[in-house]
């Protein structure tokens, strides 16, 4: 009987784990830190055999096939070893790909993937299709591949989730933008991670779809050099002979074989450039998928938007307080502040992973008149920005970030967090650092 080992015990590595059994494989699971009651409930109730605070070896090396968890590097000791004796290592998508006739719409991109992603979903829910959301969002692909029956999945893939997809394809493939992240897994080569990105193409044949940000200068640059098997959805602003969505004359038009939507660009519920091409890379995924376009617009209209992305919060003495905790890498807060119409109050800072900062240097300088530095080190950020902005102020938790930016704005200010990095040094994740900030707000 092949052996299966996974290695991780959060969502992907559950999820994984419970479909291996369902397809009848020997199943171990092993995870360094402490797992959640939860998940530990799933692993029981499946009688899946599971460790947790330890890898031991001997179990884990006999494998025929791991499966690990995206936040596992490939510079750990444990996948050292195993890459030393060729044992195959996978991604849990890679894996529930295998067992699952659906059709793959997945979205990448250093951007903008959460909102796409879901703005994707809502339009084919809201269209009565039967389909399932998955990847960095929702449930685990390979959990709903084992329990579940659906006919379309829209999946957000990371680039760590891509670097273990070998054989996987996806039927629409959706990349948004390329600016340099993680570079840290990357050993601080771009090109490595510009070529982590492009593998959401692999596999595809004519049938499938690419669609992309035609003006993306990485993207351009990548696609001079490859041969892409798909047929191709560029979209921009502005269109040339082969976009196939763009904005002309204040209206959204999505062009594909057997659709035509036209709608006035101001209707579209996100509102910012960005989310413009979220709106346009998601209304030409649902017009392949054959959704009917009355209901795509109607979709486009209604949408909510996702929590920590440039997320309103409140208004306090006429200053605005907006959540943009998602913004991990220095590009989200670059879309965040170009989006900002009012003087902005901005809090940055928690784990640097290698940030650039000199990409949002030009809007610190025009619209920022005061920056809020929260992290256990702030000494990168200080060492960028001290002599760029009049006030600069250190704190440690976000009680203070919040209070000293309440002291902070004028009436018409916007405060905006959005950090450029990691949450890691002061909170769980960066949703519990949205939490927090939204908490602090309502508390003023």
């Amino acid at each position: 009987m092949k052996r299966i080992v996974i290695l991780g015990g959060g969502e992907s590595g559950v999820g994984a784990a419970v479909l291996a059994k369902k397809q009848g494989f020997d199943v171990f699971l092993s995870d360094m830190s402490e797992i959640k009651t939860q998940y530990k409930e799933i692993l029981v109730k499946n009688e899946i055999q599971w460790e947790e605070k330890q890898h031991t070896e001997d179990l884990i090396l006999n494998a025929n096939e791991v499966i690990k968890s995206p936040g596992i590097p490939d510079k750990a000791p444990l996948i050292k070893t195993l890459n030393a004796q060729n044992t195959p290592i996978i991604s849990e998508i890679e894996f529930a790909g295998r067992f699952t006739k659906a059709k793959m719409i997945c979205i990448t991109g250093s951007n903008g993937k959460t909102t796409t992603t879901m703005l994707i979903y809502h339009i084919l829910k809201n269209a009565g299709l039967n389909v399932g959301l998955a990847g960095n969002v929702g449930q685990s692909l390979a959990y709903q591949v084992a329990t579940e029956n659906f006919d379309y999945y829209v999946v957000e893939l990371s680039s760590f989730q891509l670097d273990g997809m070998n054989e996987f394809k996806a039927d629409v493939a959706i990349l948004l933008n390329i600016t340099p992240d993680h570079l840290d897994r990357y050993d601080y080569n771009f090109q490595n991670y510009i070529d982590s990105k492009f593998r959401i193409t692999q596999n595809q044949t004519e049938a499938d779809a690419f669609i992309f940000w035609e003006n993306d200068p990485v993207i351009k640059a990548e696609l001079s050099k490859r041969k892409i098997e798909s047929t191709i959805y560029p979209f921009a602003i502005e269109r040339n002979e082969k976009t196939k969505a763009f904005i002309e004359k204040d209206e959204l038009i999505i062009q594909t074989l057997k659709n035509l939507i036209i709608m006035p660009a101001t209707e579209l519920s996100l509102k910012g450039l960005h989310n413009t091409y979220n709106s346009m890379a998601a209304g030409l995924a649902a017009s392949i998928v054959e959704v009917k376009k009355d209901s795509i617009r109607q979709s486009l209209q209604d949408f909510q938007g996702v929590e920590h992305r440039l997320e309103y919060v409140a208004t306090v003495r006429n200053v605005k307080y907006i959540n943009d905790s998602k913004a991990t890498n220095v590009n989200s807060c670059w879309y965040a502040l170009q989006s900002m119409q009012t003087p902005v109050v901005l809090i940055l800072g928690g784990t640097d992973k290698g940030n650039d900062y000199s990409e949002i240097e030009n809007l610190v300088l025009e619209k920022v008149k005061t920056l809020i530095f929260m992290g256990l080190d702030n000494s990168a950020l200080h060492k960028f920005f001290d002599g760029k902005c009049k006030n600069i102020i250190d704190v440690d938790s976000m009680e203070s970030a919040v209070n000293e930016s309440y002291k902070s704005a004028s009436a018409g200010d916007t405060v905006l967090l959005s950090p450029c990095c990691a949450s890691f040094d002061l909170f769980k994740n960066y949703e519990d650092r949205g939490k927090q900030f939204k908490a602090c707000v309502r508390n003023l």
